[in-house]
């Protein structure tokens, strides 16, 4: 089922298309797939702010909305693509949700807990069950340390294994993402950038969660590595009934991987929907322009492009 999210009627309307079906953001998360019962994460008006601060004494002059009332959910074994372009509050959403970054406002539910509201300890039970995979693979891996203990770590921190067990499951976890053994005595630099990112897929599966915030883990690699990653990403969610939240700005992506589509621009979701629905048949004027702006493989065709106010194409 679609949804179209009426940000601003004056601004669709300057936009020369007809938008139907217009409804409000809703929490009730029932009507964009499975039911609120099914959902294994709900997040209900999110907001996340960042100061602006001026002068010498660093007064608060205004806040950047970066994330502006975000509400979607994620059922068990789906995956939902979060997608719009560069500065729309993507990746803010992911690692918020996590508590990575302090949220302003809103309500995160795991299996119907509230995440924000968690003491310490609590908070971390549930990252065991959450988990992230960055975008930059060599960014996100510490240069002073081996794999065996990048991957390893998670499972020390939380008590899990420890000595011959842990070197163990850290080199299944290496193979099962497509590495070899003798990898774990490496360190990042020895490898790829698609071998980075199997690292830290491994790392991210190391605790077994539930659900993986994917931040754009293939757009820093090469086309044929992407479709590796995608493939091992699909497989492993499988295998282990994983769900995704996939963040990326690729429409292709987003169309190879996704069971749902959000489409956020200016720190709102602006459309949501299934993602037949959301590729072919888009209803809010800036799902248009973001596929518009796709390159066509064959260069005799010529697309139309379609302009938004405000986007940064």
């Amino acid at each position: 089922m679609l949804q179209v999210y009426e940000a601003d009627e004056a601004e669709s309307a300057g936009a020369g298309a007809t938008i139907g079906n217009m409804v409000g953001p809703s929490t009730n998360f029932s009507a964009s797939g499975a039911s609120s019962g099914d959902a294994l994460l709900q997040v209900i008006d999110l907001q996340t702010h960042f100061p602006i601060r001026r002068g010498l004494l660093q007064r608060v002059v205004g806040h950047v909305k970066a994330v502006d009332g975000v509400s979607f959910r994620i059922g068990v074994g789906e995956t939902l693509g979060l997608v719009g372009e560069s500065g729309c509050g993507k990746t803010t959403v992911g690692r918020s949700l996590l508590k990575l970054i302090p949220a302003t406002g809103g309500r995160v539910l795991y299996r119907g807990e509230s995440v924000f509201d968690q003491p310490a300890g609590e908070m971390r039970r549930l990252r065991r069950e959450m988990q992230i995979i960055f975008q930059d693979p060599a960014g996100s891996l510490n240069p002073r340390m081996r794999v065996a203990s990048i991957v390893g770590e998670p499972l020390e921190v939380h008590g899990i294994a420890t000595g011959e067990e842990l070197r163990d499951r850290v080199e299944q976890l290496l193979v099962r993402c497509g590495l070899w053994k003798t990898a774990a005595d490496r360190y990042p630099h020895e490898f790829s950038g698609g071998q980075r990112q199997r690292i830290g897929i491994a790392r991210a599966l190391a605790l077994e969660p539930k659900l993986i915030v994917c931040d754009e883990p293939t757009s820093a690699l090469d086309v044929s590595i992407q479709s590796q990653i995608l493939n091992l990403l699909k497989d492993l969610q499988e295998e282990f009934g994983l769900s995704y939240l996939f963040i990326s700005h690729d429409m292709a992506v987003i169309h190879h991987i996704c069971d749902r589509v959000a489409v956020m621009y200016d720190g709102r979701i602006v459309e949501e929907g299934d993602r037949d629905t959301i590729i072919n048949r888009p209803t809010h004027p800036y799902t248009q322009a973001l596929l518009s702006a796709v390159p066509e493989a064959d260069p005799r065709r010529k697309r139309n492009r379609i302009r938004y106010e405000g986007m940064r194409m």
